[in-house]
């Protein structure tokens, strides 16, 4: 028998961790938390100094179990759950399920931590072991009571006030309040229309340039400043008639620096931006890759632990960095020392490093053929930042040039080259929005140079609203105020869709009417507990009780009192009809009484308030009485006539329309067809496209239809069958069969099992199923 007992918290880390351990080492699973507060009135006894009621969650009682008979005769058991709060507290919360004291002898008790999962850092923690942090315990336990406390007394207000089912959290109700602050912003917002002048030149010695027309009588043009095609043909009427020379000239060095290596948040912000992840997925695939895969080797962890805030780099990855940079790029491109980044976000926690690749010389190439597709990518990704936050700075010449246009007019042309690439030769941090960027290479020019004049556009632009929050920006707002916690981003993003309160369309947020009126009450009587300051405050008061500089159940009280009293005050005010129905004004067509707009299980609508006598209905949207709505343009132009394309909703869901109809009728899809880089394996000439049929469905089919006609419902993949040589395969998932390779062509039988079904399929022989086309 095992004389030390191990547990964490997965079976997966516990597989990868037990190989590093000799004889003598038993290593199991916790599978998670094993206790919690119950979800039910009365878990926290308010009366009694917050004193919470855990118990044992029903899903791991035989887990516990388990544990409880391996720990007969153990003169050991080491705690090496997660190196954060939660495993603290999942640590703490393993003793009293098991019922062990940890200050009696047998068996002795132990906590250890690692940051990675590879041999050293394992044998290294087991060499240096500690004592479960009383404070970290602490800090998670006051945060578990602060969201139970709110989420069992605001919710119960919601389902009096608005609807039963709903819910309120003290950080997800900040993350909806922004979401549907930023969707009032747009719908308050009013485009204005502008125009910019822009200038073709050639250069003395015939080389052809662009440059705006950036001020009038030496007074800098606002973007606004002309405001209408009247003004822009006078100015355009005057330009034409002018000299243009060279009024001045500057060149500048600029330096640009790598983005520094990961934390959890940035890291989901850039899965999102680059890799299209949801918050959800990237944690998801990054917990894989810490907690070990078989790369030939046996499961080794190949990233450190991704719920961090740090920004730090180890000794250990700066040397290996330089190393590799030197090897690759060359020494121009390697640090001399290494590159040392601080952390901007508010109440950051920097208690390890940075997510990074446990050795950065497993480079993503030599693990493509051991990894998914998801967690290759990721693992790029990771690789790919780290290695370039240890590169050298990127050199970028920046040169303007101003240009006199007779007395009254001043243009300027502006170009930038890269002098040398440094880390932008590897990687480049995404963009939440369009910038627009100084590029190009301007002709040899000097001052007093005269130029020619080829040709003028004038061109219309309006004012846009500011943009939607996306699963990356919601995330980076949320960190940057401090409210929450990065680990916890995604859980929060994930209750919000599955409450309705939000629908997510490419990966952009959108408030249901249902998250507009829960937001809305909140914010109207219990502002200060949405309030942005107010939350981030309570995180610095946990991050305090976590230092030992406040004990947890003061900094509830503080809470607790003045919050519980403003919520008795509010159940008597506040009206539910209130809540969910708007007057209008309008009259009923039936009755003559007045419509309301009333909020029901599928939105807002118009209902007559003379219910139950009178049943008129209408949808609010396409009521006769309501206002038409204001056209949705998109950011494309009409590829026939220039004009902007408008977003529009048919019968078979939304697509583009050029806002010029009916003199131009160009119609296209709102998502255009995706290529695949898969030849046609029947016409041989055409390439296999992701498209979606008329009813939302995803199929693919060759970019030559109607001429070839080539389909498939499943992915199709690049490799021929190893059994007909047909050019390509399909893969398929299902929950019977789980997810195969298989031949697309009727007369071949060949398939192949990707990943096994999570039950046994039965032996039961039943017709075989015709494939799907």
């Amino acid at each position: 028998m095992a004389k030390t007992l191990v547990i964490v918290e997965s079976p997966a880390k516990a597989k990868t961790i037990e190989k590093f351990l000799g004889a003598g080492y038993k290593v199991l699973a916790s599978y998670g938390h094993v206790r919690a507060l119950p979800s039910k009135q009365g878990s926290v006894d308010v009366d009694n100094d917050f004193e919470p009621r855990y118990h044992v969650l029903p899903e791991s009682s035989k887990h516990i179990s388990t544990l409880k008979k391996e720990l007969k005769g153990v003169d050991e058991l080491i705690l090496a759950t997660d190196p954060d709060r939660e495993g603290e507290a999942i640590a703490w919360h393993l003793l009293q399920a098991l019922g062990i004291d940890p200050q009696k002898r047998k068996p002795v008790v132990k906590r250890v931590t690692f940051h990675e999962i590879t041999r050293g850092a394992i044998q290294q923690a087991l060499a240096e072991p500690g004592e479960i942090s009383r404070e970290l315990v602490d800090a998670q336990q006051a945060r578990s009571i602060l969201d139970y406390l709110v989420g069992f007394n605001l919710s119960p207000f919601l389902w009096k006030k608005i609807r039963y089912g709903l819910s309120a959290g003290r950080v997800q109700s900040v993350a909806l309040r922004l979401i549907c602050e930023r969707e009032k912003e747009i719908n308050a917002f009013k485009s204005d229309e502008y125009w910019t002048i822009e200038a073709d030149l050639n250069s003395d010695a015939g080389k052809p340039f662009k440059a705006r027309l950036a001020a009038i009588d030496g007074k800098k043009l606002t973007k606004l400043a002309i405001g209408n095609e009247q003004q822009a043909k006078e100015l355009v009427s005057e330009l034409k008639q002018q000299s243009y020379r060279v009024a001045g000239l500057q060149v500048k060095q600029k330096k640009r620096n790598p983005s520094p290596p990961f934390t959890t948040s940035t890291l989901q912000q850039e899965a999102s931006r680059k890799l299209g992840f949801s918050a959800r997925k990237t944690m998801q695939v990054a917990q894989k890759l810490y907690e070990g895969i078989d790369i030939g080797e046996g499961a080794i962890g190949l990233i450190t632990y991704m719920r961090t805030d740090s920004v730090v780099l180890s000794k250990v990855a700066t040397d290996e960095a330089r190393e590799l940079v030197t090897e690759r790029f060359g020494r121009e491109y390697a640090l001399a020392k290494p590159r040392v980044f601080r952390n901007k976000a508010k109440n950051a926690q920097e208690a390890h490093e940075a997510v990074r690749p446990t050795s950065l010389k497993r480079t993503p190439e030599e693990l493509r053929s051991k990894l998914s597709l998801d967690q290759y990518k990721l693992y790029r990704l990771i690789w790919l930042r780290t290695m370039a936050s240890q590169m050298a700075a990127a050199i970028l010449d920046a040169t303007s040039v101003d240009i006199s246009a007779g007395d009254r007019f001043q243009l300027r042309a502006s170009g930038q080259v890269v002098r040398f690439p440094g880390f932008m030769q590897l990687y480049t941090e995404g963009r939440d929005e369009p910038v627009e960027e100084e590029s190009g290479i301007l002709p040899p020019l000097a001052e007093q140079e005269k130029l020619d004049l080829l040709k003028l556009s004038p061109e219309q632009h309006f004012t846009q609203p500011p943009p939607r929050f996306t699963e990356a920006t919601l995330v980076k707002t949320l960190e940057e105020n401090g409210i929450g916690r990065p680990s916890t981003y995604a859980s929060i993003i994930q209750t919000l869709a599955n409450r309705k309160y939000v629908r997510l369309e490419k990966r952009t947020f959108f408030p249901e009417d249902i998250g507009m009126v829960v937001s809305d009450l909140l914010a109207r009587h219990f502002e200060k507990y949405v309030d942005y300051d107010f939350t981030a405050k309570m995180e610095e008061d946990l991050d305090a009780i976590s230092r030992g500089e406040q004990q947890w159940r003061p900094v509830l009280r503080q809470f607790w009192e003045p919050f519980i009293s403003l919520l008795r005050q509010k159940e008597q005010e506040v009206n539910k009809d209130d809540v969910t129905t708007e007057k209008t004004g309008q009259e009923c067509p039936e009755c003559g009484k007045e419509l309301v707009i009333k909020l029901g299980r599928r939105g807002k609508f118009l209902a007559c308030s003379g219910f139950p006598d009178c049943r008129h209905t209408q949808p609010l949207k396409n009521g006769s009485e309501q206002e038409p709505e204001e056209p949705e343009y998109s950011d494309q132009n009409c590829d026939k006539c220039g004009a902007r394309m408008l977003i529009k909703q048919g019968r078979y869901g939304k697509f583009l329309a050029c806002s010029a109809y009916p003199a131009c009728k160009n119609i296209q899809p709102l998502v255009k067809p995706k290529a695949l880089d898969i030849p046609c394996p029947e016409c041989g000439e055409g390439e296999m496209m992701e498209k979606k049929s008329r009813y939302g469905k995803i199929f693919y089919s060759c970019n030559r239809y109607p001429k070839c006609k080539y389909a498939l419902w499943n992915p199709p993949k690049a490799e021929p069958c190893p059994k007909c040589s047909w050019p390509l395969t399909e893969i398929k998932t299902t929950k019977r069969y789980g997810t195969v390779r298989r031949c697309p062509q009727e007369n071949c039988d060949f398939e192949e099992t990707l990943v096994a079904p999570e039950k046994p399929v039965s032996t039961k022989k039943k017709p075989a199923a015709k494939k799907a086309r």
